[in-house]
């Protein structure tokens, strides 16, 4: 909660000031090269702290008829206003120890006085000025609460440099620049909002402190100011500007306004006869308006000139991700309470296409009037006035229950519900498959043999995702409760190119009926580890995926050969130099992270297939592989690839485990032993990867789960969204 209101107040703070921060930042970036490249032209002093001022000012006397003014600029040069010999003023930067012209200070750039005025006061005076000050105060405002939310997402103050997770660039960027530029544009705003309080002088002005001195009688009076004391003592360094006595008359003084006061010295004598102390808000004001202006140091205008192209940055990536956002809030379901809701929809869902319908279904029942509440399977708890439960699920692997339904079996034999309840069940899942809408059939026998679940209609199956289908069971169910329900899901499936493949090799099967199937793409074609292979096997229409290890640039695929499996026994049927036609599904969500410290990769059976490219890697990672098989002799088919890759690199760590031999242990078990690697992994911002079996994730999960609820302070939700935990299981 306390998350939203930041972000919420973060937006529109942003949103409100958008124009005017738009033209403040552009300005910005102006006016900081401006500094920049005044100090470019070389005319600083370098050794201000060394060079009296009465050097100085004998120098620039003998230099010039007549010397009015002397200045050292923020940026560390000498100026001075002189009368020439042609009898004219003019204001030079002049050599601190000879008093040599180095140039004539030339009227300052148009664009930059344009820059300011704009940046000051948007050309409307005084109501522009407020109105600069109001956005100095909200541009603050936003940067603090952006520093809370950038906080909060690295996991704490200290975490604040940590690994930021791989993201869509714009939300990357945004928070790799903000954690370096968040205290620049902090201070920028501070000062912004100091500077315009100052001006309209709401900053209380405490009373200067004057002491005025008696003149001596029997003062030295010296003939040179460079023999004065006074003059000799006071460096440079400690001088802003020097007002010159107009005459030789020993009643005109020398003005000097030092860093912390401002005195009048007796140009004879060298005695202070008036002194102003400046107050502390002077000083205040004097290094706020060096922060906001970079005036003085190139190193912190190049800090300014960067913090303001993030402010464009930042309101590019801001909009970005509220675009998203609000879309994606647009997208989700803002439904009521579960107790309120007559009608429960439950899902287990896979790839997402039973999600689809279920969300069409949601829709539905919500315009024909009905309270509806929908969640995953896995979340299945009682519901106060829930009448009617439709299940809408997919059945993964071989007959599995998708991830986020593996918990519903267990969780509905420990439930009861409080009222009798009407359920429908609808099962996704393809023909070709022996297990065909296995899962679903499960969960339909287990609420009809439950006390108190009446069949509303009889289990629905849908092969492949079958509109129609679909459709006749919405007409069906529509009918019964008196509700229109169309099910349009208006989801657009995006089929990817088929190309050519050559085989160049094929093994034979080895003890586990597994072989390894090495291809060529015909032409160039992108394509990583953890990539999906796509064929349609002769005779079908449903694409089979198999996880792919890019090793060169050939595609390396471990395949289990399955009695009645259409698409195993075609690749085993194909000789080398045969050429196929297949396709490539990028699967970016299991690819190798390429910043990773530690990745724990987790595989059984033909799951190490896209391990097997992804160690052949150079950078520096360590890896930690837990590979369970039936036997031993089932992992000699991978010497060829594995065996150098852990016998010689010191990176690569593996923990074989052998169901049938041995101390027969599956991969799991192997794990539950070892389970501080993956706590390490965890806490450094590793990766933990799974791929094989559903029913080995289901199980690596559940220990995952129990690990973190004992010793963790994270969960497999969190994991996931970070992208610290990635599947691909089947």
């Amino acid at each position: 909660m306390t998350l939203s209101i930041w972000r919420y107040s973060h937006f529109v703070l942003a949103l409100v000031s958008s124009l005017f921060l738009l033209v403040a930042a552009i300005t910005g970036v102006i006016l900081a090269v401006e500094p920049i490249a005044h100090q470019a032209k070389g005319y600083d002093v370098r050794e201000l702290d060394s060079i009296s001022l009465g050097t100085t000012i004998g120098v620039v006397k003998e230099n010039y008829d007549e010397v009015f003014a002397l200045e050292v600029t923020t940026a560390g040069f000498v100026k001075a206003a002189v009368l020439t010999s042609e009898m004219e003023t003019q204001d030079v930067y002049i050599d601190a120890l000879t008093g040599e012209t180095l140039a004539i200070v030339q009227e300052r750039p148009s664009i930059y006085s344009f820059a300011t005025n704009l940046h000051r006061s948007l050309f409307l005076k005084t109501l522009g000025r407020v109105f600069v000050g109001i956005i100095a105060l909200l541009l603050l405002a936003i940067a603090l609460t952006g520093f809370l939310l950038l906080i909060q997402r690295q996991g704490g103050l200290r975490k604040i440099f940590a690994r930021v997770h791989k993201d869509y660039p714009e939300l990357r960027y945004h928070v790799l620049l903000s954690r370096w530029f968040i205290i620049p544009i902090i201070i920028i705003a501070f000062t912004g909002v100091y500077l315009s309080a100052e001006k309209f002088e709401l900053i209380p002005t405490p009373q200067t402190e004057v002491a005025e001195y008696t003149p001596q009688d029997n003062a030295v009076r010296y003939n040179r100011v460079t023999e004065i004391p006074f003059f000799k003592e006071i460096m440079l360094s400690d001088v802003r500007e020097v007002a010159f006595p107009f005459s030789s008359d020993p009643a005109e003084y020398y003005e000097i306004a030092l860093s912390d006061k401002e005195v009048y010295v007796n140009q004879a004598t060298g005695e202070i006869v008036r002194s102003t102390t400046y107050p502390f808000i002077e000083a205040v004001s004097k290094i706020s308006w060096v922060l906001h202006t970079g005036e003085g140091t190139v190193l912190w205008s190049i800090v300014l000139l960067l913090a303001s192209i993030s402010i464009l940055y930042f309101m590019y990536s801001g909009c970005v991700m509220s675009i998203k956002r609000l879309s994606k809030k647009g997208r989700t379901l803002k439904m009521p309470d579960k107790d309120d809701c007559e009608y429960i929809i439950l899902v287990g869902s896979e790839t997402g296409t039973s999600h689809s319908y279920a969300r069409a279904l949601y829709h539905d029942l919500t315009a024909g009037g009905k309270n509806v509440f929908m969640t995953m399977l896995n979340t299945y708890s009682a519901f106060a006035k829930a009448q009617h439960i439709i299940i809408f699920t997919s059945t993964y692997g071989e007959g599995e229950a998708p991830t986020n339904a593996r918990k519903f079996i267990k969780n509905f034999k420990t439930i009861s519900q409080l009222n009798e309840i009407a359920y429908a069940v609808v099962g996704y899942g393809s023909r070709e498959y022996p297990d065909y809408c296995k899962f679903a059939i499960q969960v339909d026998a287990l609420l009809q043999a439950q006390a108190g679940f009446i069949p509303q209609l009889p289990l629905h199956k849908i092969n492949n995702g079958d509109v129609a289908q679909v459709k006749e069971w919405g007409a069906q169910y529509g009918k019964r409760i008196g509700v229109t329900l169309p099910l349009d899901t208006k989801k657009k499936v995006k089929k990817a190119a088929l190309q050519d493949f050559k085989v160049l090799k094929r093994t034979e099967i080895n003890v586990d009926e597994t072989f390894i199937i090495t291809l060529q793409p015909v032409r160039k074609t992108s394509f990583t580890s953890g990539d999906l292979f796509a064929i349609t096997p002769p005779d079908t229409t449903v694409a089979r995926q198999y996880s792919i290890a890019r090793v060169g640039d050939t595609i390396v695929l471990s395949v289990k050969k399955h009695s009645m499996g259409k698409g195993s026994s075609y690749l085993y049927s194909l000789n080398e130099g045969t050429v196929i036609k297949a396709s490539i599904n990028h699967n970016s969500p299991f690819h190798l992270p390429k910043k990773a410290r530690q990745v724990v990769m987790i595989a059984n059976g033909t799951g190490i297939a896209p391990f097997i490219g992804m160690l052949d890697t150079k950078a520096p990672t360590e890896f930690y592989v837990f590979w369970g098989s039936r036997t031993a002799a089932s992992t000699a088919l991978y010497d060829d690839y594995l065996l150098e890759k852990y016998a010689t690199n010191p990176r690569v760590h593996f923990y074989k485990s052998h169901s049938r031999e041995g101390d027969k242990q599956y991969v799991q078990d192997a794990l539950r032993v070892r389970r501080d690697i993956l706590l390490k992994a965890i806490e450094d911002k590793g990766v933990i990867m799974i791929c094989g079996s559903l029913a080995m994730q289901n199980d690596v999960l559940d220990l995952l789960e129990e690990t973190l609820a004992q010793y963790g302070t994270t969960d497999i939700a969190s994991l996931k969204e970070s992208g610290q935990l990635k599947t691909d299981c089947y």
